[in-house]
């Protein structure tokens, strides 16, 4: 959905009552959906640009979906400038977690910004490089180190990875295509072999929990309260999330799988909130000690390390522990197809 986000630091009640004011984003973050709301009308102008010939509808020969960027040229500089940082590096013979690691690292200190899927009534593919909130940041890693695990350094592959990674089947189709619960986007790429939810392998229970946040709050998106079709088709989507077994490992559990999480494993984190399922999203981040903590975009203004990630969790408000997807090696995938 959209509304993902964790807690302050100390903790207080007043950002629940705001998520019910939140623009939402794309996958339910409760802190990125407070900053949302605020921090909208300081966002800048999007330019929009339409895809290459290859976004093209065959059916009807139509190009009905566009990038909508902000500061394209800056955008592109920092792709260019971590396909350079790659290519010395050798990144390509690394692990996936390892390239995963490494690309964050380069986005460390770039701006916090609310809204930014979420800024036209019509659903467009947005990228963006220069600001994430907490979904966006964890969907860009991961779409650039999928590129570069296969030396495909092209910004075009970046951006169909995006449009993999966010939508239902891989293709964005409005606004209910979005992949808007987390559970349903770590189910959805994990369809296609992009993820693996390794929540019950580490020993997660059960969540039981219907998601239905969004229909229960559906005057505060924009692109619910007053269409009905995206309406109903929401309604759809969430009765089709009671077919999904949802688990999360327990706060308390935490620190003892230290040493079965690795470096890029995405973490959400799980949530009491009625009709959630998380609250907010990361990356695992191995710091030089060893010790493992979080990588995210946080609300409190931009893209930074928690060193500890059992101490992080306990801090979030309302959290109840995380459920962890790994990322696949697409070189794996492409020897099995071989």
């Amino acid at each position: 959905m959209t509304l993902f986000g964790s807690a302050l630091a100390g903790g207080s009640t007043w950002y629940f009552t705001l998520i019910l004011l939140a623009i939402n984003p794309q996958v339910v973050c409760l802190e990125c959906a407070n900053n949302r709301t605020f921090n909208r009308d300081r966002l800048l102008n999007t330019t929009t640009l339409k895809k290459p010939e290859s976004y093209v509808n065959n059916q009807t020969k139509k190009t009905i979906y566009r990038i909508s960027k902000i500061s394209t040229s800056e955008d592109l500089a920092r792709f260019n400038r971590m396909v350079k940082y790659a290519r010395e590096e050798k990144l390509s013979q690394r692990s996936i977690g390892e390239i995963i690691q490494a690309i964050a690292n380069h986005f460390i200190g770039v701006p916090y910004k609310a809204g930014l899927l979420d800024r036209s009534i019509d659903e467009k593919l947005v990228v963006s490089l220069d600001g994430f909130d907490c979904v966006l940041f964890v969907e860009s890693v991961v779409a650039i180190a999928r590129g570069i695990a296969m030396q495909d350094y092209a910004y075009s592959t970046f951006v169909e990875h995006i449009e993999d990674q966010r939508y239902a089947n891989g293709k964005i189709n409005g606004y209910c295509s979005r992949l808007h619960y987390f559970s349903e986007w770590i189910a959805e790429n994990q369809k296609r072999g992009t993820v693996q939810n390794i929540t019950s392998k580490l020993g997660g229970v059960p969540l039981n929990k219907k998601l239905n946040f969004m229909t229960k709050h559906r005057y505060s998106y924009p692109q619910l309260a007053n269409n009905e079709i995206n309406y109903k088709c929401i309604v759809e989507q969430e009765t089709k999330l009671a077919e999904l077994t949802i688990n999360y490992i327990p706060q308390n559990q935490i620190k003892s799988l230290y040493s079965q999480l690795q470096p890029g494993d995405i973490v959400g984190v799980a949530t009491n909130i009625d009709g959630l399922d998380v609250t907010h999203t990361g990356l695992i981040y191995r710091n030089a000690d060893g010790n493992l903590g979080l990588i995210h975009a946080s609300p409190i203004g931009e893209v930074a390390i928690s060193y500890d990630l059992h101490r992080y969790i306990r801090r979030v408000e309302n959290a109840i522990g995380i459920i962890v997807a790994r990322p696949i090696d697409p070189r794996q995938v492409e020897k099995r197809r071989l």
